[in-house]
């Protein structure tokens, strides 16, 4: 009884807690209601209600969301741009290394310019290495241009003359020191603490750089800049004339990696040059957006009426957790957030079926233990516990299916197309949270609210 309360409340939370993300971020009240024609009485609302977004502060981590449905470029539109690497400097070993710290630090620099969910993908036709970028929202294409095309610059900085320990970043000053004159860095272990570091090796011309660097700089701050913003700002305890240094902090195994790959995109610069650009207009988005809208709507109704008509009182109470369903569908694509393409929606509106198949196993096996002479309460329990198999094999396939088409380790041989990718998130939420509705919201409606109805 104490768990089937807890159950209800947690369902209630949930709901609750869905409605307050759905809601539009404005909306705005409009009401004019008089008494009589003279206006004797009357009541008027005129007001606007604006959403916060949500903003947390875990530790040096800002989350920030706002709460609204993210839209791919083939329903926001956007820009297309195909770039092509130049690797004629890089050696053939390490051309697959560059390419990925090239899309990684177009990566970065595109997320400070707040733009939605870039999709960037590496691609190698014959010897030629290419990055695909779509920008959701960009109208202009030179401005897309201009943000990703520059090469990534790696430098080293000390602070002027000028300058306190209590320095900011703008007191730091260029030393000629740059990615150029970095040939290896590297995740290794303190043998004494066993703790991560990352250590250095520079070219001959950058370990005499390197030395003269240090010497005037013990004790002092030597900032890392990788275009033109710090990514590590270590202190120099001695000058280092081998030009091997290590950069001791505390690091974690994947914050060591993650520098190593920075100081990689800046050791290892490819000029790229753009190939392909085109501007992607949303209007054959937006009219595909509506028709699926209208599909989806048109299945979700027929749906509800059919468990109604065919199971009445459980197919009520199976429909009310449909509807829990897709308000917590959609709290999760703006909490995630996922960006929705045409595909992705594709994948929610086939979840919406697979989300009552669960329902109709668990009705038939309780039917049928009624009719071998079972009560009621013991019907239902069983009717759960005997569908559970069949419902854990068929959604395990999908996941399963979801798994290969997302390919989230970007294994060569599999899919790597962001719209194959967005069906297969939706449909990966849409079987979980189908679980989850299935088996514990409609149980627990069922064994709050089945009394008295009969099961034909």
């Amino acid at each position: 009884m104490k768990s089937r309360r807890f159950l209800i409340w947690l369902i209630i939370i949930l709901i609750v807690g869905s409605i307050y993300v759905d809601l539009p971020t404005k909306i705005h009240l409009k009401f004019d209601w008089s008494f009589n024609q003279k206006n004797l009485s009357w009541l008027k609302i005129d007001k606007e209600i604006q959403r916060s977004p949500i903003d947390l502060q875990l530790g040096s981590k800002n989350f920030h969301n706002d709460l609204e449905i993210k839209k791919g470029i083939d329903l926001a539109g956007g820009a297309h741009l195909v770039f092509q690497a130049d690797m004629k400097d890089v050696p053939e070993s390490n051309r697959n290394e560059a390419i990925e710290a090239a899309k990684n630090n177009i990566e970065k620099r595109i997320n400070l310019f707040g733009i939605s969910e870039p999709v960037i993908q590496t691609s190698k036709i014959s010897e030629d290495y290419r990055l695909i970028v779509e920008l959701a929202g960009i109208k202009d294409i030179n401005q897309a241009i201009d943000l990703i095309g520059q090469t990534a610059q790696l430098d080293f900085r000390e602070l002027s003359k000028e300058s306190t320990q209590a320095a900011i970043l703008t007191d730091f000053k260029t030393t000629g020191l740059t990615g150029k004159d970095l040939s290896k860095s590297e995740v290794k272990f303190d043998p004494n603490s066993g703790q991560p570091r990352v250590s250095l090796e520079f070219s001959s011309q950058g370990a005499q750089k390197f030395a003269e660097v240090t010497g005037r700089n013990v004790g002092k701050p030597v900032a890392i800049f990788l275009d033109e913003n710090p990514i590590e700002i270590p202190t120099v305890n001695e000058k280092i004339n081998d030009g091997k240094a290590v950069i001791e902090g505390n690091f974690t195994t994947d914050t060591a990696k993650n520098l190593v790959k920075l100081l990689h995109a800046g050791s290892l610069p490819v000029p790229i040059k753009i190939i392909e650009q085109r501007n992607v207009g949303a209007t054959l988005g937006a009219e595909s957006v509506q028709r699926s809208l209208q599909a989806g709507l048109i299945g979700l109704g027929m749906v509800i009426l059919f468990m109604a008509i065919y199971y009445g009182f459980l197919g009520i109470l199976a429909d009310i957790a449909l509807i829990i369903y897709g308000l917590l569908t959609l709290a999760l694509y703006k909490l995630i957030p996922v960006t929705l393409t045409l595909p992705g929606i594709a994948g929610f509106i086939l979840s919406i079926g697979m989300a009552v198949d669960a329902n109709i196993l668990i009705f038939e096996r309780m039917k049928e233990e009624i009719r071998a002479g079972k009560s009621r309460a013991v019907a239902m329990e069983l009717g759960f516990g005997r569908a559970w198999d069949s419902i854990r094999d068929a959604n395990v396939c999908t996941i399963i299916t979801c798994f290969i088409l997302f390919n989230p380790f970007n294994w060569s041989f599999l899919n790597s197309s962001g719209m194959v990718r967005g069906f297969a998130l939706t449909l990966f939420l849409g079987v979980v949270l189908s679980l989850f509705t299935g088996i514990v919201v409609t149980r627990t409606l069922i064994r709050t609210f089945y009394r008295k109805e009969k099961i034909k």
